[in-house]
């Protein structure tokens, strides 16, 4: 299962926190995933050394419609199963690579000088 299993890494600002602090990458892995099994695809698709896995199962939210006649349709959403992956110390995954490098471009750019626009 581990070669076909597709890593979808999660992209927010609390992934990306946790990738530059404590060197941990959150992944959207399938249901029936579990810990050795995302190990192995980890280790595999991107050559690096796992040291702890931490699995989350999140429920789909129950939703609520009205339609234009007042009848209310319910659903929910889609139940997710995340992977909170921890690496070896010096390794890591390129998958922020476009953020830390449009923020270096940033840093380095002196002609960008934001001004305050003020009321006239």
């Amino acid at each position: 299962m581990s070669k076909t299993m597709t890593l979808r890494p999660r992209i927010s600002e609390k992934a990306y926190g946790l990738s530059q602090s404590t060197n941990v990458y959150v992944f959207h892995v399938p249901a029936e995933a579990n810990r050795l099994t995302v190990s192995r695809a980890v280790a595999e698709q991107f050559k690096v050394t796992v040291t702890n896995i931490k699995m989350l199962n999140q429920k789909g939210k129950t939703k609520r419609s009205v339609r234009k006649t007042g009848r209310s349709v319910t659903g929910h959403r889609v139940n997710r199963k995340f992977a909170y992956v921890t690496l070896k110390q010096g390794d890591s995954l390129p998958i922020f690579a476009a953020e830390e490098a449009d923020d270096a471009k940033k840093s380095k750019d002196p002609t960008k000088v934001q001004t305050k626009r003020g009321k006239k």
